[in-house]
């Protein structure tokens, strides 16, 4: 199976592994939940090879299913596959953490838009 190396039981990967890979994702991709699941299938079924084709599918699909946001289930899942339960907080983490450290500073800046291009950043988001 993808999860493990070798089929000992363990593990492939570690979960500092798992939140730097996440991290760079979290950082540079954009868009929504479809994009987000392309973003995966690119970095963990062509270019790093965590998971076959057909386990990414499967796992899309178990995450479709469910309620909630299946692109962050996806990507929960997979650190979970790749380094257990460790490495699916990683991987929310990485992934997570940049959008949530922007929008805070955000916020914290919003009182100092003002203006027409306050306004209009404001409004363009």
């Amino acid at each position: 199976m993808d999860r493990v190396a070798g089929g000992g039981g363990r593990p492939a990967g570690s979960p500092l592994e798992v939140f730097g890979v996440f991290l760079k994702l979290g950082v540079s991709s954009f868009g929504g939940p479809i994009a987000h699941i392309g973003y995966f299938r690119e970095e963990f079924v062509v270019r790093r090879r965590w998971l076959s084709e057909q386990t990414f599918v499967d796992l899309v699909a178990l995450c479709q299913f469910l309620p909630g946001p299946a692109s962050s289930q996806t990507g929960f899942s997979i650190g979970l596959i790749r380094a257990g339960y460790a490495g699916a907080l990683a991987a929310w983490a990485g992934f997570t953490l940049p959008s949530a450290i922007l929008l805070v500073l955000f916020a914290y800046g919003a009182g100092a838009l003002s203006g027409s291009i306050g306004t209009g950043l404001l409004h363009g988001l």
